[in-house]
Protein backbone atom coordinates (compact mmCIF):
# COMPACT_ATOMS: atom_id res chain seq x y z
CA UNK A 1 0.00 0.00 0.00
CA UNK A 2 0.99 3.37 -1.37
CA UNK A 3 1.07 6.90 0.83
CA UNK A 4 -1.74 9.20 -0.09
CA UNK A 5 -1.32 13.06 1.29
CA UNK A 6 -4.32 13.99 3.14
CA UNK A 7 -6.25 16.56 1.22
CA UNK A 8 -7.29 20.09 2.40
CA UNK A 9 -11.10 19.92 3.99
CA UNK A 10 -13.35 21.39 1.74
CA UNK A 11 -16.65 23.32 2.67
CA UNK A 12 -18.96 21.82 0.75
CA UNK A 13 -21.62 22.43 3.85
CA UNK A 14 -20.98 26.03 4.18
CA UNK A 15 -23.67 27.43 2.18
CA UNK A 16 -26.39 25.24 4.01
CA UNK A 17 -24.36 26.69 7.23
CA UNK A 18 -25.29 30.20 5.87
CA UNK A 19 -28.95 30.00 4.93
CA UNK A 20 -29.45 27.53 8.54
CA UNK A 21 -28.20 30.55 9.96
CA UNK A 22 -30.04 33.55 7.97
CA UNK A 23 -33.38 31.08 8.39
CA UNK A 24 -32.99 31.35 12.10
CA UNK A 25 -31.91 34.45 12.72
CA UNK A 26 -34.23 36.56 10.51
CA UNK A 27 -36.66 34.38 8.22
CA UNK A 28 -37.35 33.52 4.98
CA UNK A 29 -37.41 37.48 3.98
CA UNK A 30 -34.30 37.82 4.59
CA UNK A 31 -32.93 34.97 3.28
CA UNK A 32 -34.67 36.34 -0.18
CA UNK A 33 -32.90 39.68 0.89
CA UNK A 34 -29.74 37.79 0.86
CA UNK A 35 -29.92 35.67 -2.15
CA UNK A 36 -31.18 39.23 -3.84
CA UNK A 37 -28.29 40.79 -3.13
CA UNK A 38 -25.85 37.94 -4.31
CA UNK A 39 -27.67 38.29 -7.73
CA UNK A 40 -27.37 41.69 -8.33
CA UNK A 41 -23.69 41.67 -7.32
CA UNK A 42 -23.34 38.97 -9.72
CA UNK A 43 -25.21 40.89 -12.38
CA UNK A 44 -23.04 43.87 -11.53
CA UNK A 45 -19.97 41.61 -12.07
CA UNK A 46 -21.11 40.71 -15.39
CA UNK A 47 -22.32 44.10 -16.90
CA UNK A 48 -18.50 45.12 -15.37
CA UNK A 49 -16.49 42.61 -17.01
CA UNK A 50 -18.97 42.82 -20.54
CA UNK A 51 -18.29 46.94 -20.24
CA UNK A 52 -15.23 46.62 -19.89
CA UNK A 53 -14.39 44.20 -22.40
CA UNK A 54 -16.34 46.61 -24.90
CA UNK A 55 -14.28 49.70 -23.90
CA UNK A 56 -10.97 48.40 -24.96
CA UNK A 57 -12.35 46.56 -28.23
CA UNK A 58 -13.67 50.15 -28.89
CA UNK A 59 -10.30 51.77 -28.06
CA UNK A 60 -8.39 48.86 -29.52
CA UNK A 61 -10.63 49.62 -32.62
CA UNK A 62 -10.16 53.45 -32.28
CA UNK A 63 -6.40 53.66 -32.61
CA UNK A 64 -6.09 51.25 -35.68
CA UNK A 65 -8.65 52.91 -37.40
CA UNK A 66 -6.51 56.62 -36.57
CA UNK A 67 -3.26 55.07 -37.39
CA UNK A 68 -4.30 53.98 -40.88
CA UNK A 69 -5.91 56.47 -41.75
CA UNK A 70 -2.52 58.49 -40.88
CA UNK A 71 -0.71 56.83 -42.57
CA UNK A 72 -0.48 56.15 -46.79
CA UNK A 73 -2.09 53.78 -48.75
CA UNK A 74 1.05 52.43 -50.35
CA UNK A 75 2.49 52.13 -46.12
CA UNK A 76 -0.72 50.45 -45.43
CA UNK A 77 -0.59 47.71 -48.66
CA UNK A 78 2.79 47.31 -47.37
CA UNK A 79 2.01 46.03 -44.50
CA UNK A 80 -1.05 44.09 -44.99
CA UNK A 81 0.77 41.83 -48.10
CA UNK A 82 3.80 41.52 -45.00
CA UNK A 83 1.67 39.97 -42.52
CA UNK A 84 -0.70 37.92 -44.88
CA UNK A 85 2.17 36.37 -46.30
CA UNK A 86 4.07 35.79 -42.69
CA UNK A 87 0.97 34.04 -41.29
CA UNK A 88 0.34 31.94 -44.85
CA UNK A 89 4.17 30.47 -44.23
CA UNK A 90 3.91 30.03 -40.73
CA UNK A 91 0.65 27.87 -41.57
CA UNK A 92 2.56 25.60 -43.77
CA UNK A 93 2.96 22.22 -41.50
CA UNK A 94 -0.76 22.97 -40.38
CA UNK A 95 -1.18 25.68 -37.63
CA UNK A 96 0.83 28.85 -36.70
CA UNK A 97 2.50 28.24 -33.33
CA UNK A 98 2.98 31.32 -30.64
CA UNK A 99 6.79 31.30 -31.49
CA UNK A 100 5.73 32.39 -35.11
CA UNK A 101 3.18 34.78 -33.88
CA UNK A 102 5.75 35.92 -31.63
CA UNK A 103 8.11 36.36 -34.32
CA UNK A 104 6.36 38.49 -36.22
CA UNK A 105 5.15 40.83 -33.73
CA UNK A 106 8.82 41.36 -32.12
CA UNK A 107 10.09 42.06 -35.60
CA UNK A 108 7.53 45.12 -35.88
CA UNK A 109 7.88 46.16 -32.40
CA UNK A 110 11.64 45.35 -32.27
CA UNK A 111 12.90 46.38 -35.19
CA UNK A 112 10.53 48.83 -36.92
CA UNK A 113 10.31 49.76 -33.39
CA UNK A 114 6.30 49.87 -33.36
CA UNK A 115 4.71 51.68 -30.83
CA UNK A 116 1.71 50.17 -28.72
CA UNK A 117 -1.16 51.69 -31.37
CA UNK A 118 0.42 50.48 -34.43
CA UNK A 119 1.18 46.95 -32.87
CA UNK A 120 -2.51 46.82 -32.35
CA UNK A 121 -2.84 47.40 -36.02
CA UNK A 122 -0.42 44.34 -36.63
CA UNK A 123 -2.53 42.51 -34.24
CA UNK A 124 -5.64 43.04 -35.93
CA UNK A 125 -4.15 42.13 -39.34
CA UNK A 126 -2.95 38.86 -37.96
CA UNK A 127 -6.04 37.90 -36.88
CA UNK A 128 -7.86 38.73 -40.15
CA UNK A 129 -5.27 37.21 -42.12
CA UNK A 130 -5.49 33.56 -40.09
CA UNK A 131 -9.46 34.02 -40.63
CA UNK A 132 -8.85 34.84 -44.47
CA UNK A 133 -8.73 32.22 -47.22
CA UNK A 134 -6.48 34.26 -49.43
CA UNK A 135 -3.58 31.96 -51.24
CA UNK A 136 0.04 32.56 -50.80
CA UNK A 137 0.73 32.50 -54.61
CA UNK A 138 -2.25 35.12 -54.92
CA UNK A 139 -0.44 37.32 -52.16
CA UNK A 140 2.98 37.31 -53.94
CA UNK A 141 1.65 37.94 -56.68
CA UNK A 142 0.19 41.52 -55.74
CA UNK A 143 3.80 42.03 -53.23
CA UNK A 144 6.00 41.47 -56.33
CA UNK A 145 3.68 43.92 -58.91
CA UNK A 146 3.07 46.76 -56.27
CA UNK A 147 7.23 46.80 -54.45
CA UNK A 148 10.46 46.97 -55.65
CA UNK A 149 13.51 44.68 -54.74
CA UNK A 150 14.43 46.32 -51.12
CA UNK A 151 10.80 45.50 -49.73
CA UNK A 152 11.14 42.17 -51.30
CA UNK A 153 14.35 41.64 -49.36
CA UNK A 154 13.00 42.96 -46.12
CA UNK A 155 10.19 40.20 -46.43
CA UNK A 156 12.62 37.37 -47.33
CA UNK A 157 14.55 38.34 -44.35
CA UNK A 158 11.31 38.32 -41.99
CA UNK A 159 10.65 34.69 -43.34
CA UNK A 160 13.28 33.47 -42.43
CA UNK A 161 12.91 34.50 -39.21
CA UNK A 162 9.80 33.59 -38.40
CA UNK A 163 11.25 29.63 -39.98
CA UNK A 164 13.93 29.87 -37.69
CA UNK A 165 11.41 30.62 -34.53
CA UNK A 166 10.44 27.02 -33.53
CA UNK A 167 12.83 24.27 -32.42
CA UNK A 168 12.27 22.35 -35.08
CA UNK A 169 12.81 23.54 -38.44
CA UNK A 170 9.66 22.66 -41.16
CA UNK A 171 11.73 21.66 -44.83
CA UNK A 172 8.54 22.76 -46.08
CA UNK A 173 8.67 25.74 -44.92
CA UNK A 174 12.69 26.43 -46.58
CA UNK A 175 10.98 25.30 -49.78
CA UNK A 176 8.83 27.56 -49.51
CA UNK A 177 11.21 30.59 -48.78
CA UNK A 178 13.41 29.03 -51.55
CA UNK A 179 10.43 29.37 -53.87
CA UNK A 180 9.27 32.74 -52.86
CA UNK A 181 12.82 34.23 -53.46
CA UNK A 182 13.13 33.07 -57.06
CA UNK A 183 9.89 34.37 -57.38
CA UNK A 184 10.88 37.33 -56.43
CA UNK A 185 14.10 37.62 -58.16
CA UNK A 186 15.93 37.94 -55.70
CA UNK A 187 20.05 37.81 -56.06
CA UNK A 188 20.62 33.56 -55.41
CA UNK A 189 24.26 35.07 -53.51
CA UNK A 190 22.55 38.29 -51.22
CA UNK A 191 19.33 35.44 -50.83
CA UNK A 192 22.39 33.02 -49.08
CA UNK A 193 23.67 35.48 -47.15
CA UNK A 194 20.38 36.54 -45.29
CA UNK A 195 19.66 32.37 -44.99
CA UNK A 196 22.85 31.97 -43.55
CA UNK A 197 22.29 34.84 -41.46
CA UNK A 198 19.50 32.80 -39.19
CA UNK A 199 20.70 29.30 -39.38
CA UNK A 200 23.29 29.64 -37.34
CA UNK A 201 26.88 30.62 -39.19
CA UNK A 202 29.35 31.58 -36.51
CA UNK A 203 30.03 35.39 -36.08
CA UNK A 204 33.68 34.86 -37.42
CA UNK A 205 32.43 33.97 -40.84
CA UNK A 206 30.27 36.65 -40.49
CA UNK A 207 32.50 39.28 -39.58
CA UNK A 208 34.95 37.67 -42.59
CA UNK A 209 35.50 39.76 -46.10
CA UNK A 210 33.68 37.20 -47.67
CA UNK A 211 30.43 38.61 -45.77
CA UNK A 212 30.72 41.90 -47.70
CA UNK A 213 31.02 40.30 -50.77
CA UNK A 214 27.65 39.35 -50.01
CA UNK A 215 26.67 42.40 -48.79
CA UNK A 216 26.93 43.26 -52.46
CA UNK A 217 25.42 40.17 -53.52
CA UNK A 218 28.57 39.09 -55.27
CA UNK A 219 30.53 35.91 -54.89
CA UNK A 220 33.67 36.10 -53.38
CA UNK A 221 36.79 36.89 -55.31
CA UNK A 222 34.47 39.08 -57.48
CA UNK A 223 36.60 42.01 -59.34
CA UNK A 224 36.29 45.72 -58.49
CA UNK A 225 34.52 46.73 -61.65
CA UNK A 226 31.83 43.66 -60.29
CA UNK A 227 32.09 45.49 -56.87
CA UNK A 228 31.64 49.01 -58.29
CA UNK A 229 28.36 47.87 -61.10
CA UNK A 230 26.81 46.45 -57.36
CA UNK A 231 27.13 49.39 -55.53
CA UNK A 232 25.77 51.40 -57.81
CA UNK A 233 23.31 49.15 -58.45
CA UNK A 234 22.62 48.73 -54.85
CA UNK A 235 22.92 52.81 -53.85
CA UNK A 236 19.90 53.28 -56.21
CA UNK A 237 17.64 50.40 -55.18
CA UNK A 238 18.25 51.11 -51.18
CA UNK A 239 18.57 54.91 -51.07
CA UNK A 240 16.02 55.86 -48.43
CA UNK A 241 13.36 58.25 -51.39
CA UNK A 242 12.91 54.95 -52.94
CA UNK A 243 10.58 53.69 -50.02
CA UNK A 244 9.86 56.68 -48.67
CA UNK A 245 6.39 56.19 -49.49
CA UNK A 246 5.97 52.76 -47.46
CA UNK A 247 6.86 54.94 -44.01
CA UNK A 248 9.17 56.14 -41.88
CA UNK A 249 9.94 52.49 -40.43
CA UNK A 250 10.67 51.62 -43.75
CA UNK A 251 13.09 54.38 -45.06
CA UNK A 252 15.07 54.09 -41.73
CA UNK A 253 15.22 50.24 -42.96
CA UNK A 254 16.96 51.57 -45.68
CA UNK A 255 19.18 53.67 -44.31
CA UNK A 256 20.46 50.92 -42.22
CA UNK A 257 21.14 48.89 -45.57
CA UNK A 258 22.76 51.84 -47.18
CA UNK A 259 25.30 52.04 -43.96
CA UNK A 260 26.34 48.69 -44.32
CA UNK A 261 26.71 48.28 -48.27
CA UNK A 262 29.06 51.46 -47.85
CA UNK A 263 30.56 49.71 -45.32
CA UNK A 264 31.35 46.75 -47.47
CA UNK A 265 32.39 48.83 -50.84
CA UNK A 266 34.90 50.99 -48.32
CA UNK A 267 36.59 47.43 -47.41
CA UNK A 268 37.12 46.73 -51.12
CA UNK A 269 37.55 49.81 -52.31
CA UNK A 270 40.71 49.50 -50.08
CA UNK A 271 41.87 46.23 -50.66
CA UNK A 272 41.89 46.84 -54.71
CA UNK A 273 43.41 50.66 -53.75
CA UNK A 274 39.91 52.11 -55.65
Amino acid sequence: MQYRQHNQPGCGGCLFMVILLVLISGGTSLLFEVLGAIFYLGLFAVFFMVAAFWGFSYFVKRQVAQYESSQTESHNQFVFLLVNILVNIAGIDGEVSRSELSAINNFFRHHLHYNQSQMFWVKELTKEAMAASVGLDELLADFKADFAYEPRLILIELIYQVIYSKPDVINAELNAAEKIAVYLEINAYQHQTIHNKYRGVSQAAADSEESYYGVLGLQPGAGFDEIRKAYRRLSKEYHPDKVGHLGEEFRQVAEEKMKEINVAYNHLQKKFGG
